[in-house]
């Protein structure tokens, strides 16, 4: 999670070689050095947060090509078995992060965050990749209501913002056409809501040890609670897949899920909440765009209409925010 802000170069001291500003920067000899070390930092804040857009853009169009194998259930259990490998050093290596798992929160937050994959991959499997992308683009809207009505202030920027997603949504799911079906459409959607409680979730869940370890020990718990379930529905994962399917299995548990958690960790941490919640939008947009280059997604007016709305009206209610309002990774 992010809303820490991108912070403030340190004062000198009564030794130093500069004087203090009231903004908390310094002037003398070495201001420039520090002003130069801070843009450097921000850059790669915002360099990293591209990165994280980018990889969760993938989550989709590399889950079409798993599910071309398997069925919705069994693509998630894999995805997760790949991610839990590569976080379960930052779960487990420290006494502090291990203790995460006592927390209701946290394993709240993981039981959320492992059903929601289920819904939103089953949503998936019943509409093409570029819708399923524009609707994820609902979720900063959805965060601005829940905020409201949980008594957190919302500006009319925010609210027209909400409106317009709102609307572009409405726009998709009363006639997806060859994109999907209504009940893909849905299931699409309530995957957000069941994101949206792991958000929440979060919120409440005790300080972590380290920057990676809570969406670590959430990841693992994730795992534990999908295998069960796929094994219930549909027994044991297939294991003799195509290179393609097996590559889109490891490309969604190792950059959608793994590099994207990790980048959005670094960048989110040292920006503006409004700032990281820009780059929220990369991936409906870059989403949308492979499932049209690569998938053959027939993109109809109303459909790019709705979209627009989408993706217009969550980038005013991020932007609308007020600062240090927390901004979640994305839902894919």
């Amino acid at each position: 999670m992010c809303g820490a802000a991108w912070g403030v170069y340190r004062p000198a001291g009564n030794g130093g070689d500069g004087m203090q500003r009231d903004d908390g920067t310094t002037a003398g000899a070495g201001a420039g050095t520090r002003t130069g070390a801070a843009h450097g930092t921000r850059g790669a804040a915002f360099a990293m947060l591209v990165l994280a857009g980018l990889c969760w853009s993938l989550g989709f169009p590399l889950g079409k090509l798993a599910l071309r194998e398997m069925t919705p259930a069994h693509m998630v259990l894999w995805r997760f078995v790949v991610a839990a490998a590569v976080a379960m050093p930052f779960a487990v290596g420290s006494a502090a992060a291990r203790a995460l798992f006592r927390s209701p929160a946290v394993l709240l937050a993981g039981i959320l965050y492992g059903v929601a994959f289920l819904v939103q991959f089953e949503g998936l499997a019943r509409v093409s990749v570029t819708l399923a992308a524009l609707l994820v683009g609902a979720m900063p809207a959805l965060i601005a209501i829940s905020a409201r009505l949980l008594g957190e202030a919302t500006s009319r920027i925010s609210w027209i913002g909400v409106a317009g997603a709102t609307v572009g949504a409405a726009l998709i799911a009363g006639d997806p056409g060859d994109a999907g079906s209504l009940a893909g459409v849905l299931l699409s959607l309530a995957s957000l809501l069941l994101f949206l409680g792991w958000f929440y979730a979060l919120k409440a869940a005790p300080a972590a040890p380290q920057a990676l370890a809570m969406p670590a020990v959430t990841v693992v718990v994730a795992a534990v609670v999908v295998a069960p379930l796929a094994l219930l529905l549909h027994g044991a994962p297939p294991v003799a897949l195509s290179g393609a399917a097996w590559a889109g299995i490891a490309g969604q548990g190792l950059l959608a899920t793994a590099l994207a958690t990790a980048a959005w960790q670094y960048g989110a941490s040292r920006v503006g909440s409004a700032s990281a919640g820009v780059f929220i939008n990369i991936e409906p947009l870059m989403g949308a765009i492979l499932g049209v280059a690569f998938f053959g997604d027939r993109v109809t007016p109303l459909l790019a209409g709705g979209g627009m709305l989408i993706l217009i009206g969550s980038l005013m209610a991020v932007m609308g925010e007020a600062p240090g309002h927390e901004v979640p990774p994305t839902a894919a």
